[in-house]
């Protein structure tokens, strides 16, 4: 039976640190004499600075836009990496995943270093396949690149994967890549702006993904997969 691939978005899906990322980026912002709301750079979370940046200085020279882009992962690293926590339940959503036959895969737009962080966190390296950053690909979310980069590493198909993550951009840039996303409600977006990028379901949070199991897409999917697997 050909295992169904599951690819996680990390920050705010697996752990609390939207928040923290949103304080990152306004102190970026104002070293360089911007001002810009919670709400206005929240509904950025989830892409990576490179297409972060230029959403909301479109006009800003690209050396400042990186140089900002620099400044909120050092402020980052360095004020709030070490007081993230992940959410309830999340390794042991992993554990469950992986003890019903799925595949499982990191695929975020934090850094490399960013993402090994979280992995000893979570306690997950011994259930993982493997992480993308956005240090493996040329352009962050809501590009396709990382959930490409992190399918690659299942060796099945798009349609053999399916995405968890918490931001519009974790349901787009997998519909471009060919595969269907489930949306959590864990990093703060409303869900009436989930929905209208076309999850397959929405959680609150992991826990209740994994609470809830056995009438997720995650189960359906999977005997889908396995059935196919069978008929080959």
């Amino acid at each position: 039976m050909r295992r169904r691939a599951i690819l996680f978005d990390i920050d705010g899906t697996l752990v609390d640190s939207n928040d923290a990322h949103v304080d990152a980026w306004q102190q970026a912002f104002a070293a360089e004499g911007y001002a810009f709301s919670r709400r206005e750079i929240h509904a950025q979370v989830g892409k990576g600075g490179d297409n972060l940046v230029p959403s909301l200085l479109p006009d800003a020279p690209t050396w400042i836009q990186e140089r900002i882009a620099r400044a909120e992962g050092d402020i980052y690293k360095r004020d709030y990496l070490l007081r993230v926590e992940p959410f309830p339940g999340a390794r042991e959503t992993l554990k469950h995943l992986v003890e019903r036959g799925h595949t499982i895969v990191l695929a975020s737009s934090a850094s490399r270093m960013e993402v090994d962080h979280y992995v000893g966190l979570l306690d997950a390296e011994g259930l993982l396949s493997g992480t993308t950053s956005k240090d493996d690909v040329a352009r962050s979310k809501p590009c396709p690149d990382i959930f490409t980069a992190a399918l690659a590493q299942t060796g099945g198909p798009p349609e053999s994967a399916i995405v968890v993550g918490d931001t519009p951009y974790d349901i787009l840039a997998p519909r471009r890549a060919g595969m269907d996303a489930i949306a959590m409600l864990s990093g703060g977006f409303e869900e009436e702006e989930l929905l209208s990028c076309g999850p397959l379901a929405i959680y609150q949070d992991v826990a209740e993904l994994n609470a809830s199991y056995d009438r997720s897409p995650l189960a359906e999917l999977r005997e889908r997969t396995g059935e196919l697997a069978e008929l080959r």
